[in-house]
């Protein structure tokens, strides 16, 4: 029976590049799992194992690993940085019960980081932050410290300060036992003396040891008073507070250090098992039924109780589909049967092994706080609940963001159009933000995904790991359709052939819903004039109509349909004729409800050097952009903007060519606004001219 208060389940995530894939290098040399250290810049690092993250030097799919410290056992996620992967971040901290969020001490608080850290505050999951980097020019980690305050909206509790900066970085002091840490110029994590602070911290130390104190026994009412009245706690009793406050969020302890030149990396790994919480202490996770509703049961993490687990990620490499799944509550062993709730079928659980990044160790069994991969499982998915067939729970599941830009692939000969639907398929189950559909009109295969990234490695990944080859079209925008208009009208669906007809009348009104309300539906039909058994299916066949709008054929939102009044033949009138009355009604109204094109705005981040502010800014609106902010740092400017996507395409690289490679930015979804009469004219003219071809 293994001790849970000495399993530590933690992610690592941050901004492209603010060094987590590096940072999880170090670790996994401290903790002796590897003996040399691999470099993200030579495509060497274990956890980027994929060809796509060794050429490119980023993470694309997070990778699980465990190793030991202090005879604590971590398991470890490390997770991409760049935007178009969010998903594998979300779905990470969804199964974790900690994390280390990493910041570069020069470019300190970036987009994705406020992304990231505000995912990892919907899980409540508890975080320690390192502030990495600090030999690079431009590092400084008071600023860092502050941006954390300013920007994330919360409370870095400092436990190391850095003894020099840039080129002088040498070492930190650690605050609670006031003792400095200096490492050599060797570059071995394990070449460092413990020695006394430099004579000119020592005020520094004393002030921000002080603010580390009180904030610490804030925890704890009658530490507190004695504190007040000039007694100093003792370390012991200060760590226990640390870790009471870091496990409620109140505040994050922070770190600093480098993890390319090895160090500081052995106080984050002390203050993972000091700190972070074991599995039974967050809050469980609540269990639902079917239909989604929570039951007000939750899973208890205990080896002995039922078993709940969640599958988090699907695999698909050269031995098969592995499942990721985190363990909550109960045992997995060999050879026994589980129930999908989602599919409502058992499967077997084969071979159970424990992931180092992409090579493994087979298990007889796992348990509650455990995350293993299980090798076969045939009808699993991301999100799905695995648990007793006799005491059957679900979790609660993921829900995903719906993709913002798709592209048309076709298969360039017959043996590359049989390999890529497996190849999709596979592909889909990996990865739940990717989603394909085929266009009935042209027969084309669309790829749909979070950004430009994101469909490139998709397409390479079909390419290179799947064989298959195939011609890619210009990516496509994911318009909507909306109105802006109330109308109300009537219709009536009346067929008669040979028996028994159909008939249908509904009067209604369609009018403008609230900017992100869906579709809804509502009926204020008194009278039985539409029996009560037929609105559902006036509901769906206004619904279904939705999905293809009246201008271009895009879905429609914010849309609201009610039922005033209508007519009832008792012989002729049925569920299918209110359905096909509807889709009618729909085809009829909508143009006179003056319809709009809505097309997909982002939130866009932009790094430029100072020299290049007015070219970048300049090109922003020429792109339609409305500039929101801009911010000065150390090595450059931060312009936030608001921009259409589809004047978004290939900006990379022209940002890397107005700024000499130095420029970098990051976008995401914000919301949907109306096209402007010139754009919606080219974009309705051109699905027109696609429909007629």
């Amino acid at each position: 029976m293994t001790d849970l208060s000495k399993y530590r389940n933690i992610g690592i995530f941050a901004h492209v590049d603010a060094g987590k894939t590096t940072t999880t290098e170090r670790i996994l040399k401290l903790t002796g799992k590897i003996h040399k250290t691999g470099e993200v810049h030579e495509g060497e690092a274990t956890t980027d194992f994929m060809d796509q993250e060794r050429e490119r030097g980023i993470t694309i799919q997070s990778a699980a690993t465990s190793c030991q410290w202090k005879d604590h056992r971590l398991n470890i996620i490390d997770t991409p940085g760049h935007v178009d992967f969010t998903i594998e971040v979300y779905r990470s901290l969804k199964v974790l019960d900690g994390g280390v969020g990493v910041f570069c001490g020069s470019g300190g608080v970036e987009p994705q980081s406020e992304t990231n850290w505000r995912y990892a505050n919907e899980s409540e999951v508890a975080r320690v932050i390192f502030v990495n980097k600090l030999d690079r020019m431009g590092a400084d980690f008071y600023r860092v410290v502050q941006q954390i305050k300013d920007v994330l909206a919360a409370d870095p509790l400092v436990m190391t300060l850095p003894i020099g900066i840039e080129d002088d970085f040498k070492g930190v002091v650690d605050l609670l036992t006031r003792k400095a840490w200096v490492w050599d110029s060797s570059g071995n994590p394990e070449n460092y003396e413990i020695q006394e602070p430099p004579a000119e911290m020592a005020d520094l130390v004393e002030e921000w040891r002080e603010k580390l104190i009180e904030t610490a026994v804030e925890q704890d009412d009658a530490m507190m008073e004695k504190y007040l009245e000039g007694e100093e706690p003792a370390i012991e009793d200060i760590k226990r507070c640390i870790r009471k406050g870091t496990i409620a969020l109140d505040f994050f302890p922070t770190y600093c250090g480098s993890a390319f030149k090895n160090k500081g990396i052995q106080l984050v790994l002390d203050a993972v098992v000091d700190y972070l919480p074991d599995p039974t202490q967050v809050t469980p996770q609540p269990e639902v039924d079917l239909e989604g509703n929570e039951t007000g049961n939750v899973a208890v993490v205990d080896p002995d109780k039922p078993l709940r687990a969640l599958a988090f990620k699907i695999m698909d490499d050269r031995f098969g589909a592995l499942t990721f799944i985190r363990i909550y509550s109960g045992r997995l062993e060999k050879g026994t049967t589980v129930l999908n709730t989602f599919t409502g079928k058992t499967e077997r659980i084969g071979r159970i092994v424990e992931m180092h990044a992409d090579s493994r160790q087979e298990l007889t069994k796992a348990q509650a706080g455990d995350i293993v991969a299980v090798l076969g499982m045939k009808n699993v998915q991301t999100g799905h609940t695995l648990c007793d067939p006799n005491n059957p729970a679900t979790l609660e599941p993921m829900v995903f963001p719906d993709p913002v830009i798709s592209i048309a692939v076709a298969p360039k000969d017959k043996s590359a159009s049989e390999k890529l639907g497996v190849a999709i398929g596979k592909m889909i189950q990996e990865d739940p933000s990717f989603r394909v559909e085929t266009d009935e009109d042209s027969g084309e295969t669309i790829l749909k995904g979070m950004g430009e990234l994101h469909l490139d490695i998709k397409v390479d990944i079909l390419k290179r790991t799947h064989g298959v080859e195939v011609t890619v079209g210009k990516p496509q925008v994911a318009y909507r359709e909306t109105i802006t208009q109330p109308v109300e009208d009537s219709y009536t669906h009346k067929k008669q052939t040979g028996g028994s007809g159909q008939f249908a009348k509904i009067d209604y009104t369609i009018e403008p819903g609230e900017t992100g309300s869906g579709f809804q539906f509502e009926s204020k039909v008194t009278g039985g004039t539409v029996p009560r058994e037929f609105w559902p299916a006036v509901e769906k066949g206004f619904r279904k109509s939705m999905e293809v709008g009246v201008l271009a054929g895009y879905p429609c939102l914010d849309v609201k349909v009610t039922l005033l009044d209508g007519g009832y033949h008792p012989v002729d009138s049925s569920a299918i004729a209110y359905e096909l009355a509807a889709g009618a009604a729909y085809r009829q109204s909508m143009p006179k409800a003056v319809p709009q094109l809505m097309e997909p705005i982002m939130k866009v981040d932009v790094f430029t050097p100072d020299d290049n502010v007015g070219d970048v800014i300049g090109d922003i609106n020429r792109r339609r952009g409305m500039i929101k902010s801009q911010e000065s740092g150390p090595t450059g400017v931060r312009i936030k903007a608001e921009c259409p996507l589809s004047d978004m395409f290939g900006y990379i690289g022209d940002l890397r060519t107005m700024t000499s490679g130095r420029g970098q930015f990051s976008m995401e979804f914000l919301h949907y606004m109306p096209c402007p009469k010139n754009v919606a004219d080219a974009v309705i003219k051109e699905a027109l001219e696609r429909r007629a071809s």
